[in-house]
């Protein structure tokens, strides 16, 4: 039984929420305000930021409300630091698509003298006190043997072709990993480094395009359940260069990619917080992997941009995790397994 407490104390919480919604509506500029917060730390480098506590709370909840609305598939659980092989990452065909984005790991490899030339260089470098200071330095570095990871699903796919052909109705994957992407900019939510959840299904076409609609309809159930603005719609890669532009252009009329947009640091535009890839049979064939009957396996998987999701949170429901929504604040601190099964009966 509600008390007149009980019912002022939900009025004074709807009207904070509100009154905090309402504040960033009028004001785009989410960064700014969340490096003021406290919730996002400032590193000097756009794209490049530090988390804070209630930053690293919310995405650990979204974590195990992701992790619940997969369990029914019971998917193999990996996990990969955030670098990979540099000869798997050549035999992706990342740079074929998009070198703008990819990111190497370099290393000082010298001798004696090498050292004494970078020291030289760097002590010019660091006279120059600024962003654009002389990289004469870098001249004593070279490639290592592994790349930053640009897709939290790279990893696996070597490591799968490795155990042999697939097991009957192929393989469902749980993975996770901080991703690096060449493009600094303010927008908090395009960052450099970022994390993505995936769960990635192998086996037949028919396999994989009946996982990637079942996800488009579980994604969805989930951002409802966050009580944030939706739209999913046909998308494509951005990939490098005039030709990019007929690669693009082919993705879109097979529909291979979905993107599930929610308006995030600019209210005028729309964020892709996740998407739904088809990969046909691209990894299949690069890394040689096989279904149980011998052919080709396709590839597709599900992405959740967990910082992105994490900044719309911020974005459509206030600064202040204490005044958002009951409902939200019962999926991601309450039970979350119940709440999340009783959205899979009614949309899965």
């Amino acid at each position: 039984m509600s008390t007149i407490t009980d019912t002022r104390a939900a009025t004074a919480q709807e009207a904070a929420a509100h009154e905090a919604a309402a504040e960033l509506e009028a004001d785009p500029t989410l960064r700014e305000r969340l490096l003021e917060k406290g919730i996002l730390i400032d590193t000097g480098e756009n794209g490049l930021y530090g988390r804070s506590a209630v930053f690293e709370d919310i995405v650990d909840r979204l974590n195990a409300a992701i992790s619940h609305l997969g369990a029914d598939q019971q998917p193999e659980l990996l996990r990969f630091p955030p670098a990979m092989r540099r000869t798997d990452f050549e035999d992706s065909e990342y740079l074929k698509n998009f070198p703008h984005l990819a990111g190497t790991i370099h290393s000082f490899c010298g001798d004696d003298g090498g050292h004494r030339r970078l020291l030289r260089a760097l002590d010019d470098a660091m006279a120059e006190r600024d962003d654009d200071r002389d990289d004469t330095w870098l001249g004593q570095q070279k490639p290592t043997r592994v790349v930053l990871t640009p897709a939290a699903c790279y990893p696996i796919y070597p490591v799968i072709a490795k155990r042999g052909p697939l097991p009957e109705g192929g393989a469902t994957i749980d993975v996770l990993s901080y991703c690096f992407r060449h493009e600094p900019s303010l927008d908090p939510a395009r960052m450099q480094m970022f994390r993505q959840r995936e769960y990635v299904r192998l086996g037949s076409a028919e396999e994989v395009m009946t996982f990637r609609q079942m996800w488009i309809d579980r994604g969805s159930a989930l951002v409802r359940l966050l009580k944030l603005p939706l739209d999913v719609d046909l998308a494509n890669d951005p990939f490098f260069g005039r030709g990019g532009k007929i690669v693009a252009d082919s993705q879109r009329t097979l529909a291979l990619k979905f993107e599930l947009l929610i308006p995030v640091a600019n209210p005028e535009s729309k964020t892709a917080c996740l998407s739904f890839n088809y990969h046909m049979d691209h990894f299949g064939a690069i890394w040689k992997i096989a279904c149980a009957d011998g052919s080709v396996a396709h590839t597709g998987c599900v992405g959740f941009g967990m910082e992105r999701i994490t900044l719309a949170l911020f974005r459509h429901h206030g600064l202040d995790v204490n005044t958002w929504p009951d409902e939200v604040r019962a999926l991601l601190w309450g039970d979350t397994r119940a709440r999340i099964a009783h959205a899979l009966e009614g949309h899965v």
